[in-house]
């Protein structure tokens, strides 16, 4: 469909034209020109231009943020301002963008996108926070002004209607009944899209009940984990040097209570690393699974970015084993590469599909091989609220043929008596359960499943019948990890 203007709802004047007087802004930023109307405050327009970021160039609000703050100067209140906005828009977007429409008459596909991104920051404002309603509304038109000056008496008109009415009043308007769609009145009072609400339901076996505890935890803001590398750091010393608490089931987590990682002294010196805690349990319950035989070469089939990398560098080096790091983008190598600096391990920039047809992958060669697949992500939505609304049912297809794929590459890469974990940041029952499955049948090889309860830490609740193991984030406090392992048998 095509985009239209956003001008006043009735108008009062003619409306400026895209590129016509008075509209001029930086075609990459969306930011005003030096000599257009500045915006009043800095922190909402920090939080816009990642929000827009996210929108224009699908960036990631996690990589965009810090370069934003950073950029501006923005520090401690500031910044945590900032950062509510831009994730807390993020996450709420489905039923703002519902509010939106209904308060301006129209569909928000028809607001000008500079525009639509600062109507959602304001209406955030309004419904979800305690900024009093003239301060949102005076201070997004402020913002509308800088970005997009023809459509400021409509954002004014718009946000004076969302304000009238309280956040509860317009979920109970726009969202259907409970009894006769629960998906659909769920998707509305807890922002996910439909569809993914009932994959999640359909891994938890139906409990919608369950399924609302999950959104509501899926909608909260996440606490950072730290890694605390074996051999470097021990997490109870790390929890204090940096003001902390240890993780409840990791060995290695420390949750941190606030504040920037990356300006930690740990991060800085290589002693630690930011990684959910559910990523280092399944990393670490590979290496927990008995083999038969030698145990010194690993292999990461999916390295990139390098977190699971680095824990399991950390562990190879005080076991005697040497690690094998392929990642396919050259740019993500690198960083493999940095993450585990002084670790045996070897990054290979290439294809982990190529099991069997290049000399440093070959077949039968490894004990110990974690395939941590591309995957939909919506097992770390708390982390990434944008990949709710970007990601599609029609993704799977490519993203499971290729999970696929690589577990078969997996499987002909671990020797006999060996064993694979199959890891996805996803709940999906495709990604997780029908790809284990799928990809073990089309092996070629004979498996056996391990059960993996027992590989991760004793006293962990819901870990379900095995043998494989779902994570989530309203059970465990982790992202919603999952985790296969299989022993090759012949």
């Amino acid at each position: 469909m095509t985009e239209h203007r956003a001008d006043r709802p009735h108008g009062s004047g003619r409306p400026r034209r895209p590129g016509g007087p008075g509209y001029e802004r930086d075609s990459r930023t969306g930011r005003a020109p030096r000599g257009g109307r500045p915006p009043s405050d800095p922190a909402r327009q920090a939080a816009y231009e990642a929000i827009a970021a996210v929108h224009r160039d699908d960036a990631y609000a996690n990589l965009v943020l810090p370069e934003i703050l950073r950029g501006m100067a923005l520090d401690g209140r500031d910044a945590a301002f900032a950062t509510e906005l831009t994730y807390g828009t993020l996450r709420a977007l489905g039923t703002l963008d519902l509010i939106v429409a209904d308060a301006a008459g129209r569909d928000v596909a028809r607001i000008d996108p500079p525009a639509r991104d600062a109507l959602r920051l304001g209406a955030y404002q309004l419904l979800h926070t305690r900024v009093p309603a003239h301060a949102a509304v005076n201070q997004t038109v402020d913002l509308v002004r800088s970005v997009a000056p023809g459509a400021a008496g409509f954002a004014n008109a718009v946000l004076r209607t969302i304000a009238e009415t309280p956040l509860e009043k317009w979920l109970d308007r726009l969202a259907p009944d409970y009894d006769t769609d629960p998906v659909g009145n769920l998707s509305v009072h807890h922002n996910h899209p439909a569809w993914i609400i009932r994959a999640f339901a359909e891994s938890l076996g139906g409990d919608l009940a369950e399924t609302a505890r999950l959104l509501i935890e899926d909608n909260q803001p996440p606490v950072v984990h730290l890694c605390a590398r074996p051999g470097r750091a021990d997490a109870v010393e790390l929890a204090d040097e940096v003001g902390g608490v240890p993780g409840a089931f990791s060995p290695y987590a420390v949750y941190l209570n606030g504040g920037s990682p990356r300006e930690l002294a740990a991060i800085r010196q290589g002693r630690a690393h930011v990684q959910d805690e559910g990523s280092q349990l399944v990393a670490a319950a590979l290496l927990a699974a008995p083999v038969e035989g030698r145990d010194t070469r690993w292999l990461d089939l999916c390295a990139g970015p390098g977190g699971k990398t680095g824990l399991i560098g950390s562990i190879a080096q005080a076991r005697g084993a040497e690690v094998t790091a392929v990642e396919v983008a050259e740019h993500r190598a690198r960083l493999v590469e940095q993450a585990t600096e002084g670790m045996p391990v070897t990054v290979l920039p290439m294809d982990g599909r190529s099991v069997g047809r290049d000399p440093d992958l070959p077949e039968e060669a490894f004990d110990r091989v974690l395939v941590d697949a591309p995957c939909t992500g919506l097992g770390s939505l708390r982390r990434r609220p944008e990949s709710r609304w970007r990601r599609r049912p029609d993704d799977l297809p490519a993203l499971t043929k290729l999970q696929r794929e690589l577990l078969v590459a997996a499987l002909r890469a671990v020797r006999p008596g060996g064993v694979v974990a199959y890891v996805t940041c996803s709940p999906h029952m495709v990604e997780t359960q029908v790809t284990v499955t799928e990809g073990s049948r089309r092996s070629g090889v004979e498996v056996d499943f391990v059960d993996a309860r027992p590989l991760l830490p004793p006293g962990m609740p819901g870990l379900g019948s095995g043998p494989t193991v779902q994570l989530w984030p309203h059970r465990h406090g982790t992202d919603a990890m999952f985790l296969a392992v299989l022993r090759r048998t012949s």
